[in-house]
């Protein structure tokens, strides 16, 4: 499958959810192997990449010769790596499906954009929600909530397969946590991808049960169980 002729089925783009956004509503944001059969985002935007076909051999050559020998490469679904290939991060998760989810603003919201990078960055670093680069806030829509001035929670939009947003970078600074904050913008963010008329969905580590339990109750529904792998590519010369 080429990044310019290749399309996934509408149930299957779930299976495969970062090659799905980067060959259509987030090409943009895509570095594709020689042989197009792989693709990344850039490295300011999220360190995820993606193949093809996880069973294709040559989607694995494609993924090794765009990242170069002995370098880290992230990927989510129930890939297998072929042998040279190291597995130094194994993170189960889950993949949950939204369209069942209550949707609504929330008027106290703003929307969050490249000048408030440094203020998500540190929000980021002090709750690990996930990855948040430098260019991730320009994904998808990221809406913020203050308290006296200061952000103190948010949440946002990463991987945009065709018809559905993954709702990611859900975070609470820890002494504004209990209020329903990430509640609140999750809806909102819902609600944003409704109005454009897509289903929302996330992603989330099997472990943080606390996350998931609030996930459920605001109506997703588990589709998967996926791992999130971090790799390494082949060294020179394997």
């Amino acid at each position: 499958m080429s990044p310019e002729t290749g399309t996934l089925a509408e149930s299957d783009v779930l299976d495969n959810p970062v090659w799905a956004a980067l060959t259509a509503t987030h090409r943009g944001f895509a570095e594709f192997g020689p042989a197009g059969l792989a693709a990344r985002y850039t490295a300011d935007a999220t360190p995820f990449a993606a193949l093809s076909d996880p069973e294709d051999p040559r989607a694995w050559a494609d993924l090794a010769a765009l990242s170069g020998p002995d370098e880290e490469v992230w990927v989510t679904g129930l890939p297998t790596p072929p042998p040279g290939w190291a597995t130094a991060v194994t993170v189960p998760g889950v993949q949950l499906d939204g369209r069942a989810v209550r949707a609504e603003a929330a008027p106290e919201a703003v929307v969050l954009g490249r000048g408030d990078v440094p203020e998500m960055l540190e929000l980021v670093g002090l709750t690990r929600p996930g990855p948040f680069l430098d260019r991730t806030v320009e994904l998808g829509t990221y809406l913020g909530i203050r308290h006296g001035g200061r952000l103190v929670a948010m949440a946002g939009e990463r991987m945009r397969p065709a018809g559905w947003s993954e709702i990611s970078a859900v975070c609470t600074h820890p002494d504004h946590r209990g209020r329903g904050l990430a509640g609140r913008l999750i809806r909102a963010v819902a609600a944003s991808v409704r109005e454009r008329g897509d289903i929302p969905f996330l992603h989330a580590a099997a472990e943080n049960t606390g996350a998931v339990r609030l996930d459920e109750s605001m109506g997703f529904a588990l589709r998967r169980r996926p791992l999130f792998l971090g790799l390494r590519t082949p060294p020179a010369g394997a």
